[in-house]
């Protein structure tokens, strides 16, 4: 009795965890939101004749609201540095950030990162790898962000790539990596499928691919036809 109660009770939590993190992430998120979004109005009130205060700031007590003015603005602006024009404006922006000291280092930074993420021509997270970490002959998966460049590539004399190796099971955090490409293993799994496995820690593995070996453990290999 007390097995099938805790089977019971593992199988109940297998089926609820993901969906409270999720819920739970997207709380945070949405708090965060709903924080700046809150301080805006807060500070445009400031400017606004003193009768007009209290409707402002009772916007702030409609739920979503925040992430949904958010929402909409991402997409005008997006809307808007497709054209020409926007993309005109868009470089003389960055021309001014890049001269202003200090902030120039930080929006630099972020900016490459950014547009390496999530630019359709970028490179990384479109690839996932084999690779020998922490030590040889220990494996883990990894993600190809690039090539080195700069004077980073010019003290490697062979062929280098640089991976991003995820934590688990948090993979927003983990390690950069430039090794050798001759010791990196390519994988046919596609990013979500490495990604799952990676968080579930392993138990939850990809299907293989047609045409690709798969290894069998002694015990199936017993249990394969023809075999005794």
């Amino acid at each position: 009795m007390g097995a099938s109660l805790r089977k019971y009770l593992v199988a109940g939590l297998l089926v609820w965890l993901p969906l409270a993190i999720t819920i739970w992430v997207l709380g945070q998120v949405l708090d965060v939101v709903n924080g700046v979004f809150g301080s805006l109005l807060s500070a445009i009130a400031l400017v606004l004749p003193y009768a007009w205060r209290d409707n402002l700031l009772s916007l702030q007590n409609v739920p979503g609201l925040g992430a949904l003015i958010l929402a909409g603005g991402l997409l005008a602006t997006g809307v808007f540095v497709a054209n020409i024009f926007g993309q005109w404006l868009l470089t003389q922006w960055d021309r001014l950030m890049s001269h202003i000291p200090i902030v120039k280092s930080i929006y630099s930074s972020v900016k490459q990162v950014s547009d390496t993420l999530f630019s359709s021509s970028g490179n990384a997270f479109r690839e996932a790898v084999l690779v020998q970490y922490p030590r040889a002959g220990s494996w883990t998966i990894a993600f190809v962000t690039g090539s080195p460049s700069g004077e980073v590539a010019c003290h490697l004399e062979d062929e280098h790539v640089s991976l991003y190796v995820p934590t688990t099971p948090n993979p927003t955090s983990g390690f950069f990596l430039i090794v050798p490409k001759v010791d990196v293993k390519p994988l046919r799994m596609t990013v979500d499928e490495a990604l799952k496995y990676i968080i579930s820690m392993g138990t939850v593995a990809p299907l293989p691919h047609v045409g690709d070996a798969v290894a069998l453990t002694p015990d199936a290999a017993r249990n394969q036809p023809g075999r005794n």
